[in-house]
């Protein structure tokens, strides 16, 4: 009897250790459009600019760091229709501090204060106070810093702590962690998770632009803001910038803003050169991703939107534009690549399932 005990002990054994390890989840990364909206204007409920990644594996649907580019308007509602709750945010990220990038940031961080003030604070990275050559200063931090003054000023945040005494004292800005960085024409890294890594380089659009890349082991995207030329006019050979061309290297996404060709000063919009020229255009945009390597382009933050008939004030030669004019112009400039051209929530997953 106990031989047999000690046999099937030992055979029982040497299964085990010739047994294989049990599979790991697989890593995983989803790029997602939060807002896309081009500029400040309204257009057929398009939230403003942003880009949503979430990395992570199978076993927790790729969302165990979760990251916001930029939060135009509309932002926390869109995360909901993503079952993504402002709580939920790891870090928020800002390409440059214009209105149609900032407008939503206020409503995701009171949602935040108001339901989770014991969460972990929220790290915002943006580039640091850059003075303008018109002699004023664009700041993030300050953006932040005052992001409820007039909810303060109101009494709201007063009434609201009167509620509960669970929500911190000072408002929203207490949960803000706000690291700041000198934008240099080099990538340089700016916010670590685990295995997720984001580098920022300098670009052109305004003073503090910044472009972004994020790096996983799943893939890498990287999120070009407004990014353009340094150059603001022609003469130049492409309306791309090249601080966001040596960010892309390699990289399997480029999620960036694109104008499209039909509102050049020559094609009668009315549209000012100043605006357009800052802007890269959707056909440089498909040239700038086959000469990185990407395998996708994601255009967001398009001017015009699809289907509208003007921009602004501006009109739309020739009359509203399609998913396909866009993709017609990046692939005319070379791109060989997977095309998405919006709208809001369009997502990309890698690897693809």
């Amino acid at each position: 009897m106990k031989r047999f005990f000690f046999a099937t002990a030992m055979l029982a054994g040497i299964a085990a250790f010739a047994a294989p390890p049990a599979a790991q989840a697989a890593p995983c990364m989803i790029v997602t459009l939060t807002g896309t909206m081009g500029g400040p204007p309204n257009f057929n409920g398009l939230a403003g600019s942003g880009t949503l990644v979430r990395y992570g594996d199978d076993a927790d649907n790729c969302s165990a760091v979760r990251m916001q580019f930029d939060a135009g308007r509309g932002t926390s509602m869109r995360l909901s229709q993503l079952n993504v709750q402002p709580a939920q945010i790891n870090a928020v990220f800002f390409t440059h501090m214009h209105s149609d990038h900032a407008d939503g940031f206020a409503d995701l961080l009171q949602l935040r204060w108001h339901f989770n003030s014991k969460a972990a604070k929220l790290d915002v990275v943006c580039s640091a106070d850059a003075a303008s050559p018109l002699g004023f200063t664009m700041s993030c931090r300050k953006f932040v810093t005052h992001i409820a003054d007039a909810y303060l000023q109101s009494g709201e945040i007063a009434q609201r702590i009167s509620e509960s005494k669970e929500r911190l004292p000072g408002g929203p800005a207490d949960l803000v962690n706000v690291a700041t960085f000198e934008p240099k024409e080099d990538a340089q890294t700016v916010w670590t998770s685990g295995d997720v890594k984001v580098s920022a380089i300098r670009s052109t659009h305004i003073a503090g632009h910044t472009s972004y890349r994020v790096d996983t082991p799943a893939g890498s995207v990287v999120i070009g803001g407004d990014a353009g030329n340094d150059k603001f006019a022609p003469p130049r050979d492409t309306s791309t910038s090249a601080q966001v061309e040596r960010l892309a290297k390699g990289a399997d996404i480029i999620v960036h803003s694109a104008i499209h060709p039909v509102m050049a000063p020559d094609k009668s919009s009315g549209m000012p050169p100043p605006i357009y020229f800052r802007q890269s255009s959707a056909g440089d945009l498909g040239a700038m991703a086959q000469r990185a390597g990407a395998k996708h382009l994601m255009l967001t933050h398009l001017i015009p939107p699809i289907g509208a008939a003007r921009q602004g004030p501006w009109v739309i030669p020739g009359g509203a534009l399609k998913d396909s004019d866009y993709k017609s112009a990046a692939q005319e400039g070379g791109f060989t690549g997977n095309i998405v051209v919006g709208p809001d929530l369009v997502s990309l997953r890698l690897p693809a399932k």
